[in-house]
């Protein structure tokens, strides 16, 4: 109960800091392979994918993280930033958070799988966690060089989604 409350504490202080994000350029991500959801691959490339990237934001001086995607009509958020002090024993260096949206409205009923893989090319899948509109998984990404952070997530028509991000961006 303690950890749901904490966890909520820093969710409501993400939101709150998250307009005061710069509007930074767009990039996207070129074609990359990865493979999620118990062995399943995904080809990541913008017309596969149908991936646009609509929006990115990102707050060097605190070191989070957020970028917004187009991915197949869902208005998608990738945000990372460093766990707090004592938090880090839950799950890594870093939250890695995803929200989906359509048309302006937080989807809440959905399964979100999130996977990693580390700049040695290291991976690691983890089921992310239902945070108020956004889902969680804590992940090491304090480490040197850049990872690519991917979602598989399901909707409640049944249709799984794809999309992913690196961290941090060159």
């Amino acid at each position: 109960m303690i950890k749901k409350i904490t966890m909520s504490l820093i969710l409501a202080g993400i939101v709150g800091i998250s307009p005061a994000f710069a509007s930074g350029d767009h990039k996207g991500m070129d074609a990359h392979h990865g493979t999620m959801d118990g062995g399943m691959s995904h080809e990541m490339d913008k017309g596969h994918m149908k991936e646009k990237m609509t929006g990115e934001m990102k707050d060097a001086m605190n070191g989070t993280f957020l970028i917004r995607k187009d991915v197949d009509g869902y208005q998608v958020s990738f945000h990372v930033m460093k766990a707090p002090e004592g938090m880090q024993k839950h799950g890594g260096t870093h939250h890695f958070m995803f929200k989906a949206e359509k048309n302006g409205k937080a989807l809440t009923n959905i399964l979100v799988n999130s996977k990693v893989i580390h700049p040695k090319k290291q991976t690691e899948s983890k089921m992310m966690m239902k945070m108020g509109d956004w889902y969680m998984a804590g992940y090491d990404l304090g480490h040197e060089g850049q990872h690519q952070l991917m979602v598989l997530f399901k909707t409640s028509d049944g249709v799984k989604h794809f999309g992913g991000v690196f961290y941090p961006e060159k």
